[in-house]
């Protein structure tokens, strides 16, 4: 029986964004600067936010649908050594799957991952050591 680990809203470490780049047409870019000039968005950056969180809503039913027939952990679960070594113990192995943010702590050594973690599903962002990714590469998806 694998460890329960908790679903959390922020962790003392873990940031609160993911940072990402996208390259858009210079017309574009010119209708979102005009929209922020008029005073419809603060900047470039709260015009895509609300854009980005349009859509989604859009989607919310297909989202909600697919989250729960993937099984995804919905947030942020966090992977510590207690919580690695107690799945150990069991002699069981962990299918990690999660929208949002997978924290594997960066105490945890390679090894340990790899003899505890089965399969690494992460939809957003995963922060671990890069020991522990460069070891489970073959086994995230």
């Amino acid at each position: 029986m694998p460890t329960k680990t908790t679903a959390r809203a922020t962790a003392p470490d873990a940031p609160e964004s993911e940072k990402i780049t996208i390259n858009m047409g210079f017309v574009d870019l010119g209708h979102i600067d005009l929209l922020v000039s008029e005073g419809f968005y603060s900047n470039r950056t709260d015009f895509i936010r609300t854009a980005i969180r349009s859509h989604l809503a859009t989607h919310s039913d297909a989202l909600r649908q697919a989250v729960s027939r993937k099984m995804l952990v919905l947030g942020l679960q966090t992977f510590s050594v207690a919580d690695l070594e107690a799945v150990r113990a069991t002699g069981e192995k962990l299918q990690i799957r999660v929208l949002g943010l997978a924290v594997i702590a960066s105490d945890v050594p390679a090894e340990l991952a790899v003899a505890t973690i089965d399969s690494l599903t992460v939809l957003g962002a995963l922060h671990a050591s890069p020991a522990v990714k460069t070891a489970l590469a073959a086994r995230i998806r």
